[in-house]
């Protein structure tokens, strides 16, 4: 979203109308899903994809022509054989397709692609809705799913796609030993933005944690103090042993949080899970913690550990993106 961003600032800045081509509902086999965009000018494609082939030729010219006509749509694609609108393709799906006008002459654009591209860079949460009629999209100040002080926008017939800003997910590392180190570039070349937190000051080195964005060292029984968790964080708990992560377990389920996993076995998962009940957390909340972390396959070294431990967050990533569009 950065660089289609940029180059809308760019075009809006040569005075050149756009048209954003973005899928907004995706059924069957389509090529390509909720989300994926592509920006038009009159001279046809600049950048971006919706799917190739027929489907995004034909969007391609009707973008071209709606620029002129400095008019907004949205049209639906059948992707297979029928009697309305057969464009030759066999996918076997449906795709809705909105074609946003972009006046280049209005200056609530330029603001609002100013915006986006300031939260994006400051790793600002945000979420764009895009109504029926062609108005400027708004940018409203929450993601996820519609909470009760934007319900008026949530619940808004004219609201026809809510698009969150693609600001990276944080991982919140709790342990600096060998899973940890093994699992932090895996996060990182995945798109997770990750936070090591310890409390042995030796193991949180430059060397060990490059890409870090951060690394906290400090009592494991006192998170609060040096660390503000978000219900956006996914939070990974590895450390040095048992006990300590009892300790942050309980401290991270007092909160909310996108993801928590706790390394360990069957046994001692039930053995802690025992204790939470006991110190009054609710069966409800114990019941969210992925423990044993990871997909099953069998993993037995730190680095095999890491990358199970990833798969099952960038599916968990994955689902809750699609609850938030």
């Amino acid at each position: 979203m950065k660089n289609l961003f940029t180059r809308i600032l760019y075009e809006i800045d040569e005075e050149k109308d756009l048209i954003l081509a973005l899928i907004i509902a995706d059924s069957g086999s389509a090529p390509r899903g909720k989300g994926s965009a592509m920006l038009v000018a009159r001279t046809g494609q600049l950048m971006g994809t919706i799917g190739g082939g027929a489907v995004e030729k034909k969007s391609e010219l009707r973008a071209m022509e709606l620029i002129d006509l400095k008019q907004s749509e949205v049209h639906a694609y059948q992707l297979h054989q029928n009697n309305v609108e057969d464009i030759g393709m066999v996918c076997g799906g449906d795709v809705d397709v909105l074609f946003q006008f972009i006046d280049a002459h209005d200056p609530a654009w330029k603001e609002l692609a100013g915006e986006v591209l300031r939260r994006i860079d400051a790793k600002e949460a945000g979420t764009l809705v895009f109504r029926r009629g062609g108005s400027v999209p708004e940018l409203i100040d929450v993601t996820g799913m519609c909470p009760s002080d934007q319900a008026a926008v949530c619940d808004d017939p004219d609201v026809l796609y809510r698009m969150p800003l693609p600001v990276q997910e944080r991982a919140l590392i709790f342990g600096a030993g060998h899973c940890g180190r093994a699992l932090a570039p895996i996060l990182e070349s995945v798109g997770f933005r990750t936070v090591i937190y310890d409390n042995r000051e030796e193991m949180l080195t430059k060397e060990r944690f490059p890409g870090a964005e951060e690394r906290v060292c400090a009592d494991f029984a006192q998170i609060s103090d040096h660390l503000k968790v978000t219900e956006e964080d996914y939070v990974v708990i590895m450390t040095s042993g048992h006990v300590n992560d009892y300790t942050v377990e309980e401290q991270i389920l007092r909160q909310k949080t996108a993801y928590i996993g706790v390394i360990g076995s069957k046994r001692k998962t039930q053995t802690v899970n025992e204790k939470l009940r006991a110190a009054g957390v609710p069966e409800e909340v114990i019941a969210t913690v992925h423990a044993p972390i990871g997909l099953s396959i069998k993993a037995v070294t730190p680095e095999e550990i890491a990358i199970s431990i990833a798969g099952e967050m960038i599916y968990e990533r994955a689902m809750r993106r699609e609850q938030n569009q």
